[in-house]
């Protein structure tokens, strides 16, 4: 069970953005979320989008830091994946 980051290169408002996820479960997700002040309108469906200011810092708290290939991977084998059709 880990909680998850991808590099930040998804660029918007200004800044590029990471995905937080986790390879077990959405309530781990959301707990780590929590703890480090994501913000709940950050979390889209299966992950929070976070924004590459803040990737050091949720790395320190304990977040693995993986390729943004792993990080899908990973999610699809965890099960929580939702496919872009579905959102």
């Amino acid at each position: 069970m880990a909680v998850l980051i991808d590099g930040a290169v998804w660029p918007a408002h200004g800044t590029v953005w990471a995905h937080l996820v986790s390879d077990s479960s959405l309530e781990e997700l959301h707990a780590f979320a929590s703890r480090n002040d994501v913000p709940r309108r950050s979390f889209d469906l299966d992950h929070y989008d976070v924004p590459e200011a803040r990737v050091a810092d949720l790395i320190a708290a304990g977040a693995h830091p993986v390729s943004n290939r792993e990080l899908v991977t990973r999610l699809i084998a965890s099960g929580l994946r939702v496919k872009g059709r579905d959102r």
